[in-house]
């Protein structure tokens, strides 16, 4: 139904702009992040404190968080260390007994990991019409923390929304992969899509500075795109790209807005709705999937409705 509505593809144009906007952590600690397992080691660190806190969960510690990945523990205790180092995380001892140190996520680190969810609710909002949105009140760490705890709680009772898509899956297993595909992404739309932002340049260069990578890490995920044919660059530009990769980055971001705006639905359900905030950036309006095909998501009843 998403994928069917005229604003679905400007809202997504919108949601890759976002994402290839530079992010509000600074250079390299985006890139300690931005790649699946780390992001999954903060993604569950973030779940685990929430856990805690609202739910009468385990004590979030990094015995816990090592439970919780199983043979990720040393990468757990790694990652504990980098993000403690760049003032992403605090550990804190209890007032009744300071020997457990709980691992508290700061709100830059909830924001970064919740950067794309709150730009796919922000693409939901505009396919739906709410002004305000959804997306504005998850500004909130505290809001966006329920959200991600939420999520992957449901993950861990389904599987992951992302290992259906094997291709966004190779991109996000890279260091900054996904952000070269939502740029790469980005230039398709702005070429297809009337009225949506204009594409960043796809020269190595370019992206290499706008991501921060090697320009050799850019070349080799160039290179293999064009060698599994999913797309090719050539002069600051994006030269050919596969159907069937444009239709499976559009499924799966189908499924994440979906997840996530119901989601944060009910995080918002019992507050007050706001009447005077700024609309959310990252989406335009109106063009239209001629396929109106929708997504191949084993949803419950009660999800569905």
């Amino acid at each position: 139904m998403l994928r069917a509505s005229p604003q679905f593809r400007p809202a997504l144009a919108g949601y890759c702009q976002g994402i290839a906007e530079a992010p509000p952590l600074a250079w390299p600690t985006i890139k300690l992040v931005d790649q699946l397992r780390r992001y999954l080691v903060c993604y569950l660190l973030i779940h685990n404190y929430h856990a805690w806190k609202s739910a009468g969960g385990p004590l979030p510690t990094v015995a816990t968080l090592q439970a919780t990945l199983g043979s990720g523990a040393r990468q757990a205790a790694e990652m504990v260390a980098a993000l403690k180092a760049r003032g992403l995380l605090r550990v804190e001892g209890q007032v009744a007994d300071r020997r457990p140190k709980l691992l508290v996520p700061a709100p830059a680190l909830v924001a970064e990991i919740g950067r794309s969810v709150r730009l796919f609710v922000a693409a939901a909002d505009r396919i739906a019409g709410r002004h305000p949105g959804r997306a504005v009140r998850l500004a909130d760490p505290q809001r966006l923390g329920e959200v991600l705890y939420r999520s992957a709680a449901e993950v861990a009772m389904r599987g992951t929304l992302i290992h259906p898509f094997p291709r966004v899956l190779y991109f996000a297993e890279r260091d900054c992969g996904y952000l070269l595909l939502t740029v790469v992404l980005g230039a398709h739309y702005a070429e297809t899509v009337p009225g949506a932002p204009a594409a960043v340049p796809l020269s190595r260069k370019a992206i290499a500075e706008r991501i921060q990578v090697s320009l050799a890490h850019v070349g080799n995920m160039f290179t293999a795109a064009k060698r599994h044919g999913w797309f090719a660059v050539g002069g600051g530009r994006l030269l050919a790209i596969a159907s069937d990769l444009v239709d499976e980055f559009e499924r799966w971001a189908s499924w994440q807005m979906v997840h996530f705006d119901r989601l944060a639905a009910l995080v918002l359900a019992d507050e007050p709705e706001p009447t005077d905030e700024p609309e959310p950036d990252g989406a335009r309006a109106a063009s239209r999937d001629p396929a109106g095909r929708r997504p191949d998501w084993p949803l419950s009843a009660a999800d569905q409705a």
